[in-house]
């Protein structure tokens, strides 16, 4: 279906708009089809020549060109190909400075004969390892002087004027994203390696594993199971970073308990003033669930979520307290529906040693 041009003016119904812009979209897939179908054996030697390559990439491009080259240097960036967008003005006024003899230079432009762009490849040339081109003319000034031609060809713009670039730069990122994502898998990029890349948000943190959220040290709160619940409490002001949870050590240093807010509470609740001054061991939640520091943090949040407790402890091999994860540490992690389970306080606290209560039993 060609794609209608309307006059100034003319507004169709709803329903025509609604179909105008899905065949804008249908439009924009079509050209991808074909960009897919016109990949050939340059492509894989510009991957190679990435692959080889023993700097960085830089990306250069005008107008829009340029702002898919930014997406793709980021993308390429996130998944283990170091790489840089290059402007095209400031190049020609000291920015190619930055280019390195031993970078590859991959060149954005459809038409592959922008002035900017053509001026640039003699210095381009001298200053760098090698000239990629993506085009979408394969005879072009810029095809002919580069050293690989990933050409698309022609394709038909989604613009209802057939000048805006649309097809074409969504053709020039999908070649980007094929490019970047087959040199991640030539460079055996990991899970763990594109955690290394995003430290913040939710994103890269689900990869992490539980020691570089959990808490630690001085943030922690530490007693012997053979205090009295009395001698617990009046220290814990004293005691590591707000939490509902204090752990409990034996003789060894091992992990062997729990005391929680919650478990405090229902002492009162049950008139048992006399267990104050009994050791904390006979009234804690004994064996708790554990997590390892080394385990990866989606594991720790499933715990939490599954058991639903507020407290995880971590261990060493010798079954020794070394961090502590809160539930309100990791809550962005959580599944949508434990979110909301959280927030409407049906985490219920159960009897002292149930498995479904903020203590983490066992």
């Amino acid at each position: 279906m060609k794609l209608q041009v309307h006059q100034p003016g003319y507004f169709p119904h709803n329903e025509d708009r609604l179909e105008y812009a899905r065949e804008v979209i249908r439009t924009e897939a079509t050209a991808l089809e074909q960009a897919a179908d016109r990949l050939g054996p340059t492509f894989l030697d510009a991957a190679d020549l990435l692959f080889q390559c023993q700097g960085r990439v830089a990306i250069t491009g005008t107008g829009k060109s340029a702002d898919v080259g930014q997406k793709i240097a980021g993308t390429l960036n996130s998944t283990g190909t170091r790489s840089y967008l290059l402007d095209v003005t400031r190049a020609m006024h000291g920015d190619l400075g930055m280019v390195h003899g031993d970078d590859i230079v991959l060149i954005l432009s459809h038409s592959g004969e922008s002035e900017e762009i053509v001026r640039l490849l003699g210095p381009l040339r001298q200053l760098s390892r090698g000239l990629i081109a993506l085009t979408g003319n394969s005879h072009s000034t810029l095809a002919r002087r580069a050293d690989l031609a990933i050409a698309y060809g022609p394709l038909e713009e989604a613009c209802p004027h057939g000048l805006a670039p649309s097809t074409s730069t969504t053709a020039m990122l999908a070649i980007g994203d094929a490019l970047a994502f087959l040199l991640c898998r030539m460079r055996n990029f990991t899970r763990a390696d594109f955690a290394r890349y995003h430290p913040s948000g939710s994103l890269g943190r689900q990869f992490l594993k539980v020691d570089a959220l959990m808490r630690r040290g001085p943030e922690l709160r530490l007693a012997s199971c053979s205090e009295t619940v009395r001698e617990v409490f009046a220290k814990v002001r004293m005691l590591g970073r707000r939490t509902g949870a204090l752990m409990l050590t034996d003789k060894e240093g091992r992990l062997c308990g729990l005391f929680t807010d919650s478990d405090l509470a229902r002492l009162f609740e049950q008139r048992r003033d006399d267990a104050l001054d009994r050791p904390v061991r006979e009234v804690m939640t004994a064996d708790p669930r554990t997590i390892a520091q080394d385990a990866p943090i989606l594991e720790a949040v499933s715990t939490l979520a599954r058991h639903k407790i507020s407290e995880l402890p971590v261990i060493d091999g010798n079954g020794r307290p070394v961090g502590l994860l809160d539930i309100t540490d990791v809550i962005g992690l959580l599944p949508v529906e434990a979110r909301e389970s959280l927030e409407r306080g049906s985490w219920n606290v159960n009897p002292l040693g149930a498995t479904e209560g903020l203590s983490a039993s066992a």
